[in-house]
């Protein structure tokens, strides 16, 4: 998608458009549409900004408590490609995501190694969880350092509040420079 519909707009778009719209801000995940299908669709819904409806998607998922809706969040969570690594399903990497993460690709073998092991450690201490951040240019070194002082916390509620913030940054983000080219 190379740019979003007016939010005004939004609720009269077809399904495939909204779903299209959700898999451009945030990642592919059919928890992520399920969930948030309907509040897209809500004719009486209406935002500000595109800012206020990710903040409203945010809402949702946080909102997801029981064991059941647990399965659901980490499906939605774990829609984020691992940093630093080539996805195992390349189609399922948005091109936004891999701009986003171009420069942590790049560089010594040693670092990119290390921040392979950093997502095991980060997954086998987590279950369940993907560790997502909000890149914004910073360098392979500083997300380490991130993810080593989020593991250090282990604090599981603390990380999926963490995450969910980091895909709403990340998706506003996104939502900023695709209205920038309108």
């Amino acid at each position: 998608m190379t740019n979003l519909p007016s939010l005004a707009s939004l609720a009269s778009q077809s399904p495939e458009t909204q779903l299209r719209v959700l898999d451009t801000l945030f990642e592919p995940s059919p928890g992520l549409h399920q969930l948030t299908l309907p509040l897209l669709a809500d004719r009486h819904s209406q935002w500000p900004s595109y800012p206020a409806l990710i903040d409203a998607v945010g809402h949702r998922i946080s909102a997801l408590r029981s064991p059941a809706e647990r399965q659901v969040l980490f499906g939605i969570l774990g829609s984020h490609p691992r940093l630093g690594r080539a996805p195992t399903n390349p189609e399922h990497l948005s091109d936004l995501s891999k701009k986003e993460q171009a420069q942590l690709n790049t560089g010594a073998e040693e670092q990119a190694q290390k921040l392979l092991a950093l997502n095991a450690e980060y997954e086998a201490k987590f279950p369940g969880l993907r560790f997502v951040t909000f890149v914004n240019g910073r360098s392979r070194e500083v997300i380490m350092e991130e993810m080593r002082q989020r593991m250090d916390r282990a604090d599981m509620e603390l990380e999926i509040q963490e995450t969910i913030q980091a895909m709403c940054d990340i998706a506003k983000d996104r939502a900023r420079k695709l209205q920038s080219r309108i």
